[in-house]
């Protein structure tokens, strides 16, 4: 089976928790700014879609080269066997972006990408009208960094945090991929209780459940290399059996959400049942500051609203204080806030043991972190 040079992209500053996704499934990587790379075969690619839980897309690098100008940047696609990847009929959309190149034009970037696939592939062919484009969805981007051009194909199609069991979410939700890089970077370990006392629509505990119990992200959703005949489609049928045989629903959780709005609550419940956790996660309607616990050394993740976010900035900084003196009652839990307010510490009552800048979607954010005592 022929090997890929790839590429997982990632949000900035989880690079590195998908790089160590990667190192645990086994392969060599080389971590770069929204992006890890790594070598696979059609068996890794879907290996790779099904199992990564803080990646994006996963992507074949399909050329790489310098061009400064319209015709280099055509004769070195042209050059390129596309032939050996798209069937006469794929619909091969191109998107693009250019930093601090000569080329800076990304409509323009595109149109010439677009082109000069189109003629290698009517050339090939012997074909003298337009190509169809009614087979797969094979989409390609071109990246133009320095001068320096990256051509890709992505073989996700729609992002890897769509992992297809929200059905209905808030007004603000938290994406799946980011929700469970936040799990990742706390303590949280399976036999820990676990708590989010503004949860939402659930994700972050969703995604804390199927990590406890094993659960591939990416098993009940399809991706666009499925459909591809020349990348070995009967390998999909397999990581997915494989993924499904290593889920382990023996393990008891203790996870707990809360929110004051009810209807959230009843969404939650909803997602946690679609994607298959519903008997793991407690979900109550509670208000912040009602919540009392006698067990330790627990985690409490949460994604509370912003000021920019759902609540107006006094809401959100009576919120914070609130917070403080409810979690300060627990001092053997360690406790992560999510926040884009430059102020939450002082509201908050407390200065953070660490502190990680991460991107919500565009919003720059902090993930402020207080290690509880431990055992």
């Amino acid at each position: 089976m022929k090997t890929y040079p790839l590429i997982a992209t990632a949000a900035a500053g989880i690079e590195s928790l998908v790089n160590n996704e990667l190192k645990n499934l086994g392969y060599h990587t080389q971590v770069e700014n929204g992006r890890v790379r790594f070598e696979g075969t059609a068996k890794d690619i879907a290996k790779t879609n099904i199992q990564l839980r803080t990646a994006d897309r996963i992507k074949i690098i399909f050329g790489e080269f310098n061009a400064k100008s319209f015709e280099s940047l055509f004769d070195q696609t042209y050059a390129l066997p596309w032939e050996e990847v798209l069937p006469l009929n794929a619909e091969f959309p191109v998107s693009g972006k250019s930093i601090k190149s000569q080329l800076h034009s990304v409509p323009n970037v595109q149109r010439i990408v677009k082109k000069a696939i189109a003629k290698k592939m009517m050339d090939y062919y012997h074909r003298k009208n337009p190509l169809s484009e009614t087979g797969s969805l094979y989409p390609i981007e071109v990246a133009i960094l320095k001068d320096h051009v990256l051509l890709t194909i992505d073989t996700s199609g729609s992002s890897m945090f769509k992992r297809g069991y929200r059905t209905e979410k808030g007004g603000a939700p938290l994406k799946e991929n980011m929700a469970a890089a936040l799990v990742m970077l706390t303590t949280w370990y399976p036999d820990r209780p676990l708590y989010d006392p503004t949860c939402g629509s659930g994700t972050i505990l969703i995604e804390a459940a199927m990590i406890g119990h094993n659960i591939a992200p990416g098993l009940n959703r399809s991706f666009a290399a499925e459909s591809w005949d020349n990348l070995h489609p009967e390998v999909w049928s397999e990581v997915r059996q494989e993924a499904k045989a290593a889920i382990n629903h023996d393990i008891e959780l203790d996870i707990l959400g809360t929110d004051i709005d009810g209807r959230m609550i009843e969404i939650a419940k909803r997602n946690a049942e679609a994607a298959g956790v519903g008997n793991s996660i407690e979900f109550k309607q509670m208000q912040l500051s009602d919540f009392r616990t006698d067990k330790e050394f627990g985690i409490l993740i949460c994604n509370p609203p912003y000021g920019d976010r759902l609540l107006d900035q006094e809401e959100v900084e009576a919120l914070y204080q609130q917070m403080g003196k409810v979690y300060n009652q627990m001092p053997t839990w360690s406790k992560y806030i999510l926040s884009s307010h430059e102020g939450f510490e002082t509201f908050y009552g407390e200065k953070a043991t660490k502190k990680r800048k991460l991107y919500n979607g565009a919003l720059k954010v902090d993930f402020y972190q207080y290690w509880g005592k431990k055992k």
